[in-house]
C-alpha cells in the first residue's frame, strides 16, 4: 500500500530522468516517457480503486509517526486529482508526439511534462502543509521553464506576469505558514486542524484564512487575480498550453478546498464570513469577468483562456455554499473541467496546425475540411456551456440545485447567465472558425502526413469520448463525487486517519 501511494511522485521523477539520459536519441526520450505516463496512469486507477474499497490511505514516511514525520495521504479528493493528472499527461504526451517534436524545444519539453507531474501530485497526495508548498514550487518552476519554450516575444512577455504573479502568491502562501506555525506548533495538516480548536483569537484565524485565499486564489485565477492566466496561457505551444489549462489551476483549486474544508470547516473553527460571504462574491465576479473577456475576443485560444477563469467561478461556488451536495458539483465539476478544456486547447492546437492561425477573422470552413476535429470542438464546446446530456450539463445541474436549497439566489443566476455566455462564446468560435466556406488561402503544414495527424486525432477523440460518457453515465461519477464530497465535508475521517483515533 506504501508503494502504491508513493508511486505517483516516484514514477514521473524517474521518468524525468531517464528522459534526460536519453536527450540525445528522441525517439527514446519519447517511448520512455510514454512508457512512464502509462505507469502513472495505471498505478492512479489503482490508487483510486483502493480508496474507494478500503478508505483514505496514509504513509509515513522513514517510520516517524505523525505529527512529527512526513506525511502522504490519498482520500477520494486526492485520488481522484491524481488521476486526472495521469489521464491528462498520457493525452498531452499523445499529442506532442506531433505537436512538439518539429520544434527544438523537443529535447526539454518531456522531462519538463514529467517533473511538473511529479509536483502536481505530490500535491495532491502531501499531508504536511509545508511540503504542499514545496510541490507547487517543483510544479511553478518546472512550469515557468515549459511556458517561455520557443523564446517567442509573445511567449517571453506572457511568462514574465505568469512568474511574477506566482512568487508574489509564493510569498504570501509562506508568510501565513510561518504565521500558522508560530500559532499551532505544527505543520501537519491533520493535526493543524486539531491545534485550531485551541486558538482563542478568531481574529488570527481570521487572518490565516484570508492569507491562504490570497495565496490559493492567485494560483487559482480568481476575480480579481486572475489578469495573468489570459495574458500567458495563449503563448506556448498546444501541449503545454493543453496541460496547463487541465491541470495547474486546479492545484490551487485543490488547495483551496483541502484548507478551507479541513483547516475552517465549521466543526473545527467557524469563520463562516469567509465561506459564505467573501467566497460568494468571489465566485460570482470571477464567473463575470471571465465569461466578459471571453466573448470580447476574437482569438480561440483567448477565448478558451478567458472561459478557463469564468468556469473556475464555479468550483468556487460549490465550497461557498459550502455543504455536501455543493461539495459534490465542485468535485463533479472538476472532474468535468479537467477533460473539456484540455480538449478543447488540443482542438485549437491542431486548428494552429491546420490553418496556421487560431484568429477566428483568419479561419472558416473547417467543418468542411476537417470534420472530425469539428465534431470534437462541438462536443467540447456546448458540454462546457452545460448543455445536456453531456458532462457539463450534470455538473451545473448539481450546483445549481445545491444554491436554491441553501437560499443562494444571486449566485444561482449569475451561474446561469454565464452559462448561456459560455454558449455565445463557443457559438462564436464554431461559426467563425468552423463554419462557412475555408478562406481563399488556406494554410498546410509542409509534411504533415497520415500517420501524425492521427496522432494529433487519438488523444482528441479520446478526450471526447470520455465528455460524452461522463454525460450518458452521470450517476456512478456523481455517486464518486458524492463520496468525496462526504469525507471533504467530515474532517475528522481525515483526522483519524492520519493522527488516529
Amino acid at each position: 500500500m506504501s508503494t502504491l501511494l508513493i508511486a505517483p511522485i516516484v514514477i514521473p521523477f524517474v521518468t524525468g530522468v531517464f528522459s534526460i539520459l536519453a536527450r540525445r536519441v528522441l525517439r527514446l526520450q519519447r517511448v520512455v516517457t510514454m512508457a512512464g505516463m502509462t505507469a502513472l496512469l495505471a498505478v492512479a486507477i489503482m490508487l483510486l480503486s483502493l480508496v474507494w474499497r478500503d478508505g483514505i490511505q496514509v504513509v509515513q514516511v522513514g517510520g516517524w509517526p505523525a505529527p512529527v514525520g512526513i506525511t502522504f495521504v490519498a482520500d477520494l479528493f486526492s485520488a481522484i486529482m491524481v488521476t486526472l493528472a495521469a489521464l491528462m499527461g498520457i493525452t498531452v504526451v499523445t499529442f506532442s508526439l506531433v505537436n512538439i517534436d518539429r520544434q527544438p524545444v523537443a529535447v526539454a519539453y518531456y522531462p519538463l511534462v514529467c517533473f511538473l507531474l511529479m509536483g502536481v501530485c505530490g500535491a495532491f497526495l502531501t499531508g504536511d502543509i509545508f511540503n504542499l508548498y514545496v510541490w507547487f514550487e517543483v510544479l511553478l518552476i518546472s512550469s515557468f521553464v515549459m511556458l517561455g519554450l520557443g523564446g517567442e516575444h509573445d511567449q517571453l512577455q506572457g511568462t514574465l506576469k505568469y512568474v511574477m504573479i506566482n512568487l508574489v502568491a509564493s510569498t504570501i502562501f509562506l508568510t501565513a505558514l510561518g504565521m500558522l506555525y508560530g500559532t499551532v506548533g505544527t505543520l501537519n495538516m491533520a493535526d493543524i486542524a486539531v491545534q485550531l480548536r485551541e486558538v482563542a483569537q478568531p481574529g488570527i484565524v481570521m487572518a490565516l484564512a484570508m492569507l491562504l485565499l490570497v495565496a490559493f486564489g492567485i494560483k487559482s485565477a480568481v476575480f480579481p487575480f486572475y489578469f495573468w492566466l489570459p495574458a500567458s496561457y495563449h503563448t506556448p505551444p498546444a501541449s503545454v498550453s493543453g496541460i496547463f489549462s487541465g491541470l495547474l489551476t486546479k492545484v490551487g483549486i485543490y488547495a483551496l478546498i483541502r484548507t478551507y474544508t479541513l483547516f475552517f470547516n465549521g466543526d473545527v473553527v467557524n469563520v463562516g464570513f469567509t465561506h459564505h460571504t467573501v467566497l460568494l462574491l468571489i465566485a460570482g465576479a470571477t464567473m463575470l469577468v471571465g465569461i466578459f473577456g471571453a466573448i470580447s475576443q476574437m482569438e480561440m485560444r483567448r477565448i478558451l483562456s478567458f472561459n478557463i477563469v469564468s468556469h473556475i467561478g464555479f468550483m468556487v461556488m460549490g465550497l461557498a455554499i459550502f455543504t455536501v451536495e455543493a461539495m459534490t458539483g465542485t468535485v463533479f465539476y472538476i472532474m468535468h473541467h479537467v477533460v473539456v478544456m484540455t480538449n478543447l486547447f488540443l482542438i485549437a492546437g491542431m486548428v494552429r496546425w491546420l490553418r496556421g492561425t487560431t484568429d477566428l477573422k483568419r479561419l472558416g470552413g473547417l467543418l468542411q475540411t476537417n470534420p472530425l476535429v469539428s465534431a470534437s470542438f462541438l462536443v467540447a464546446g456546448l458540454a462546457l456551456a452545460g448543455i445536456p446530456p453531456l458532462s457539463g450539463f450534470w455538473a451545473k445541474l448539481v450546483l445549481i440545485t445545491s444554491g436554491f436549497d441553501a437560499q443562494q439566489f444571486l449566485i444561482v443566476a449569475i451561474s446561469l447567465f454565464v452559462s448561456l455566455l459560455t454558449l455565445f462564446s463557443v457559438i462564436k468560435i464554431w461559426s467563425n472558425g468552423f463554419w462557412g466556406s475555408p478562406p481563399e488561402r488556406v494554410y498546410h503544414p509542409r509534411n504533415y502526413s497520415r500517420r501524425e495527424r492521427i496522432w494529433h486525432l487519438v488523444p482528441i477523440a479520446v478526450l471526447t469520448l470520455i465528455t460524452v460518457l461522463i454525460g450518458l453515465s452521470a450517476e456512478p461519477v456523481y455517486t464518486l463525487a458524492q463520496a468525496t464530497a462526504n469525507q471533504l465535508m467530515n474532517p475528522a475521517l481525515y483526522i483519524s486517519a492520519v493522527l488516529g483515533s
